[in-house]
C-alpha cells in the first residue's frame, strides 16, 4: 500500500508500506478520507516520520472474527489505540486510558497505525458507524474537526444563554465556532491572521478580536464588563491560556484543548478561588456522545465551510506546505487519488 511520510525538511512524499492484517478484534480499515491536523509540524521540523495522522473516515474490507463491525461497514476512525476495558474506556472516555495496546502485540506487525495511508488497522469498538446519509467527507468530520471543542462545550454545559470565547482559529478552533454556532451560543473569537479571521465570521462568529494587548478590553465590553461564561483555547499558546482566565467572569469555566508543552501561571487565588472559575483539561468527547456530533455535522447549516481543500494524497507536498501556510481551514486527503 501507499501512505505518507515526511523524509526531510519540509519534505513529504508517498512511500511503499506492508498492508495491516486483521486479527482478533482488530480490523481492517480502508481509508476513503484522512484529515489533516497537527502534521505540518514535523514536516517544518524535519522530523522524518513514517507514522502519520490520527483521524479518519473508511469501509471495514478484513475482519478476523465476528465483532462489533463487519466487512463493508463504513466507519469514522477515532484516536489512539486504547485498552477497551479499564474504566475510563468502559465509561466512553477512552481518550485518557492509561493502558494503550501495542499494534505489534496483536498483530504481529508494528504497520497499520498511519491513518495517511491507504489501510489501517484498529480496534472494532473505536470504529463507530457513519450513518447512510453522510458521506466519509462529512463522517471525517467527527474527529478532530468538531470533536475536541464538542468535548469541551458539553464538559462546561455551553448553550443558548452563554457567552463563548475562543482563542485560536485553526482547524480545531474554526471547529469550535461551528459548535459554539450550533449551540446558539454567543461565540468571540481571538485570532491574528486574516484568512482564518474571516472564516471564523462566515462560521458565526459574532467578533473577531486581534489578539494583544486590547483584547481583554474588547471582551469585557462586548459583555459589560462582565467576562465570558466560557472560554476555549485552541491555540495551545501561553498568552492565549492567560487570556482566557483573564477573560472568563466570575463563576466562569475555561477549557484547554490546545497542546502546549510551555508553563502557564496559574496564580490559585486571584485566578481559581477569588474568581471561583473551573478550569477542564479536555482532549476529544466521550464515545457515548457520537450520535450528538454526527447530529452537528447533518444540521449545521455552516459545517461543510469547516473543510478548505479536498486534496489526492498523491499531492502531499502541496497538502502539507499549505497545512505549514496555516492559509487553510480542516484539509481533507484522498489516499486513493
Amino acid at each position: 500500500m501507499k501512505k505518507a511520510a515526511v523524509i526531510g525538511p519540509c519534505q513529504a512524499a508517498l512511500i511503499d508500506a506492508p498492508e495491516p492484517r486483521a486479527a482478533a478484534d482488530w480490523v481492517v480499515v480502508k481509508i476513503h478520507v484522512a484529515p489533516m491536523c497537527t502534521e505540518y509540524k514535523a514536516f517544518v521540523a524535519g522530523q522524518r516520520s513514517e507514522f502519520l495522522g490520527h483521524e479518519a473516515a473508511g469501509e471495514v474490507v478484513e475482519v478476523a472474527q465476528p465483532g462489533r463491525v463487519q466487512v463493508g461497514d463504513r466507519v469514522v476512525v477515532m484516536p489512539l489505540y486504547a485498552c477497551g476495558s479499564c474504566a475510563l474506556c468502559v465509561t466512553g472516555d477512552y481518550i485518557h486510558c492509561e493502558q494503550p495496546q501495542r499494534v505489534s502485540e496483536v498483530t504481529g506487525c508494528a504497520e497499520g497505525t498511519a491513518t495517511m495511508a491507504q489501510y489501517l488497522v484498529k480496534p472494532d469498538w473505536l470504529l463507530p458507524r457513519i450513518p447512510d446519509d453522510l458521506s466519509y467527507e462529512q463522517g471525517a468530520l467527527a474527529c478532530c474537526a468538531l470533536g475536541p471543542s464538542f468535548g469541551a462545550f458539553d464538559r462546561m454545559s455551553v448553550s443558548a444563554f452563554d457567552t463563548v470565547l475562543i482563542t485560536g482559529a485553526g482547524p480545531v478552533g474554526l471547529g469550535a465556532v461551528v459548535n459554539a454556532a450550533f449551540r446558539g451560543a454567543r461565540a468571540f473569537v481571538v485570532e491574528s491572521l486574516p484568512y482564518r479571521m474571516e472564516r471564523a465570521r462566515e462560521l458565526g462568529a459574532e467578533a473577531v478580536i486581534p489578539p494583544g494587548e486590547e483584547a481583554l478590553a474588547e471582551i469585557r465590553q462586548r459583555t459589560v464588563d462582565r467576562g465570558v461564561d466560557a472560554a476555549l483555547d485552541c491555540s495551545g499558546t501561553v498568552p492565549a491560556q492567560r487570556l482566557c482566565i483573564d477573560a472568563v467572569r466570575r463563576r466562569g469555566q475555561v477549557a484547554f484543548v490546545g497542546e502546549c508543552g510551555e508553563p502557564l501561571a496559574i496564580r490559585a487565588s486571584p485566578d481559581l478561588i477569588r474568581k471561583g472559575i473551573t478550569l477542564h483539561g479536555s482532549w476529544h468527547y466521550n464515545m457515548n456522545l457520537y450520535p450528538q456530533v454526527v447530529e452537528v455535522i447533518r444540521r449545521s447549516p455552516v459545517v461543510e465551510r469547516l473543510v478548505s481543500h479536498v486534496l489526492p494524497m498523491s499531492r502531499i507536498q502541496e497538502a502539507m506546505e499549505l497545512s505549514a501556510s496555516r492559509e487553510c481551514a480542516k484539509i481533507l486527503l484522498k489516499p486513493w487519488e
